[in-house]
């Protein structure tokens, strides 16, 4: 089939191949998104298809993403495909959540269950063997965590050499480890990620080196599986709202692509709305939803947030973000470091575990309920990010009352679970117990 790359620029629109090697429109430099002209899609028998593989032993049935490749067909062919098994994450329900959120009942998207514990796979297997069909030898990323622990497996795993680029002294050991393990070449930049993506961008395109931050459009293609395959869980019945972290804001892109596909196809009834939320100390995409004329987002200079993942004052999605928000009649809310380590807590409670970034998701529903903007018998889906092993520091800090903000104000432990030393004595222990 003909598939394209095209502006997102309405007073744009030019269309360039999908095998050339870029991220901006040449022409006026907006962002770009694959395009499938002509490509249409008949709803039952795909879901069908797509139930079907669920129970298949081939290896692209088995990924969580390539087995809804009906919904993503940039590639010619899947030769180029490496695949961990990524995707396959489990939709959790969470009474106690619901409650704390103000809700009667609410469902985790978990994409912590990934394989290198991120949502950041499902974009990265797309966005590698975008890779492999161009002939690149070296992919590169900027990342404050999982990114680089997502691109440094798929492109190790597909013989690719991997060269990550992080802010120094910015990143959870947690989420390092991993770049460490999977062989990447690791850099550690005295900036922030906004000055180091584009000191990187610069390089990519001098030495031949080919991008995969979220900029890169067959990431965004990945990522869309991540609502179809909730879809799919929930027999077509979509939500009411569906709450997501704000950092690059290359997930509220491809969530709202995926909607608008599937809206348009039949494969759903109505349009979710989406609730964005972010960190204060990182919240450009807020105050320019939150502005009288949604002309620019400003950048915020020195982000400053623990939840690394969406530490993100320059987010380069925020076009195709802004847009999808607005097209859902969604909203955007940010959320304080206390309310933020307070839900994660509190999802905690509830045996599911995630990274700091992930929890703004039931800190902003609790902010959104209580100012009545999401009613407490909607229908809620909020995904979880990351797994709770990318940040295991800041869990045991929060739990012991050493947990300082950025700007060192020390973190109330609400819900703190503080262990507790024993003595080798028997009756003693008993008498705590």
């Amino acid at each position: 089939m003909s598939s394209k790359l095209i502006c997102f620029e309405p007073t744009c629109r030019a269309q360039f191949a999908v095998t050339e090697v870029l991220y901006n429109c040449p022409k006026c430099g907006g962002l770009l998104e694959a395009h499938y002209p002509g490509w249409n899609l008949d709803p039952e028998p795909v879901k069908s298809v797509w139930r079907a593989r669920r129970i298949s032993n081939a290896p692209l049935d088995q990924s969580g993403v390539w087995r809804y490749r009906e919904i993503i067909p940039f590639l010619e062919n899947f030769d180029h495909v490496v695949s961990l098994r990524e995707g396959n994450t489990p939709q959790l329900a969470a009474p106690a959540a619901a409650q704390y959120g103000g809700l009667h009942r609410l469902t985790f998207k978990h994409q912590g269950f990934n394989p290198t514990g991120s949502f950041k796979d499902n974009g990265m297997t797309c966005g590698v063997a975008q890779a492999l069909r161009l002939g690149m030898k070296r992919v590169a990323c900027v990342s404050t965590g999982n990114t680089s622990a997502s691109m440094a497996a798929y492109a190790s795993a597909a013989g690719i050499e991997p060269l990550i680029f992080i802010p120094h002294g910015n990143i959870s050991y947690g989420k390092l480890a991993q770049a460490l393990e999977y062989g990447a070449r690791t850099f550690q930049v005295e900036a922030n990620f906004d000055q180091i993506l584009a000191l990187v961008r610069g390089l990519a395109e001098g030495l031949g080196i080919y991008l995969l931050n979220s900029i890169n459009p067959f990431r965004i293609e990945g990522q869309k599986t991540i609502i179809v395959e909730m879809l799919d869980q929930r027999d077509w019945n979509a939500p009411d709202w569906i709450v997501l972290p704000g950092g690059n804001l290359g997930n509220t892109s491809a969530f709202g692509k995926a909607l608008r596909e599937l809206k348009h196809w039949g494969f759903i009834q109505k349009m979710p709305r989406l609730a964005v939320i972010q960190a204060e100390g990182a919240a450009p995409f807020y105050e320019l939803f939150r502005a009288s004329e949604r002309r620019r987002l400003e950048p915020v200079g020195h982000p400053e947030t623990l939840a690394t993942a969406i530490k993100i004052g320059d987010p380069v999605s925020w076009p195709k973000a802004l847009r999808e928000v607005e097209e859902s009649n969604g909203v955007v809310e940010k959320v304080s470091e206390q309310e933020i380590a307070d839900a994660k807590a509190v999802i905690g409670k509830c045996g599911i575990g995630c990274e700091p970034a992930s929890a703004a998701t039931l800190a902003g529903m609790r902010k959104l309920t209580a100012e009545g903007v999401i009613e407490r018998d909607a229908d809620v889906v909020a995904v979880l990010t990351g797994n709770l092993l990318k940040d295991p520091d800041y869990i045991y800090r929060y739990h012991t009352g050493q947990l300082d903000a950025p700007d060192g104000t020390r973190i109330r432990s609400t819900f703190a679970n503080q262990p507790i030393v024993v003595p080798n004595d028997p009756e003693r222990i008993a008498s705590l117990l």
